[in-house]
């Protein structure tokens, strides 16, 4: 023993390899501190090997599938390609947004909903908004600014209506295409859809039918002029149908009430060149029982008014700014 040690009794000087055991790898160690002096042994150079070919496996998937979505992004824009507009569409929504918030100062006279408020209609040109009512012994009509102050009231309905031309019909009870169970709201795409003819190979504009069938859960499309089914949205809806469906005016989102689920969908319009797929982009959960039941939108601000059956009031939506 030399000067300055001590041994005491039952220890042992510990080994090169308990040592490098209770340090952790070997190699770890030097390339922190450079211990060049001492070389590494094969276990621990294959260890550096396997652990640097992993590192460079998973920075080359990743830079290849950066490559990959923003060759896409850029072909899908000049190439006009459907499939892949298609699926650029889905990866774009898939963050959920927020887009609309409650006015809570909006009406300025809720007294006056005195019944179960079951239907609301904007007139956009005047700034009018007309609710309807069930119940007995009260106004069935109340007529409102868009700023929420009442205006008037009546009790009475139109009768006979009729100066009008039937241009197509679908009503068949049935779960196939253009078949109905509780058509349940309709609203035009004004803007028109582009849909390619596969036979033919050209181009052609639709304006479209988007019907609420609430019943069998989806929402079908037709073209506007002819009634040509177009197809359907079901994957939505599998906890339930929707009862209104509305496109915002800048024709980028469908607004979709459910009832029973007292929920508000905002789902992103489809692409050019097909129907798609129903792709819901935000929400709005309203309290139980609320029963949002039909809904529409001013078409100067965007705004969206809900009649509520359950709550027997109408609230109003406003977008919001960005």
């Amino acid at each position: 023993m030399g000067a300055g040690s001590v041994l005491l009794s039952g220890s042992r000087t510990p080994s090169i390899e308990e040592g490098r055991r209770r340090q952790g790898p070997l190699w770890l160690q030097r390339t922190k501190w450079t211990w060049a002096s001492q070389p590494l042994t094969p276990a621990e150079a294959e260890s550096c090997r396997a652990s640097c070919f992993v590192m460079a496996r998973f920075w080359l998937c990743a830079a290849a599938t950066v490559f990959f979505l923003a060759f896409a992004i850029l072909y899908s824009r000049f190439s006009g390609s459907l499939v892949l507009r298609e699926f650029i569409f889905h990866i774009s929504w898939r963050t959920e947004k927020i887009l609309y918030r409650l006015d809570v100062g909006w009406p300025k006279h809720s007294e006056y909903f005195t019944g179960a408020t079951f239907c609301v209609a904007v007139d956009s040109l005047n700034g009018l908004l007309y609710i309807a009512q069930r119940g007995d012994n009260i106004q069935k009509v109340l007529v409102f600014t868009e700023d929420g102050y009442f205006l008037r009231a009546w009790n009475y309905t139109v009768d006979t209506p009729h100066d009008f031309m039937m241009l197509w019909l679908h009503g068949e009870n049935g779960t196939g295409p253009a078949k109905f169970n509780i058509p349940h709201s309709v609203t035009v795409d004004s803007s028109g859809r582009i849909f390619s003819s596969k036979k033919n190979f050209f181009f052609f504009l639709v304006s479209q039918v988007w019907v609420a069938d609430r019943g069998n859960k989806r929402i079908q499309v037709f073209d506007k002029d002819t009634g040509v089914w177009l197809g359907a949205w079901n994957n939505c809806f599998t906890e339930e149908g929707p009862s209104s469906v509305r496109f915002t005016p800048d024709g980028k989102y469908l607004i979709i009430a459910q009832l029973n689920l007292s929920r508000l969908l905002f789902v992103a319009a489809p692409p050019v060149g097909s129907i798609g797929y129903c792709s819901v982009i935000s929400s709005i959960q309203l309290a139980d029982q609320v029963l949002p039941h039909l809904l529409d939108i001013s078409e100067k601000t965007g705004a969206i008014y809900v009649a509520e059956i359950g709550a027997k009031q109408v609230q109003k939506y406003v977008p919001l700014k960005s």
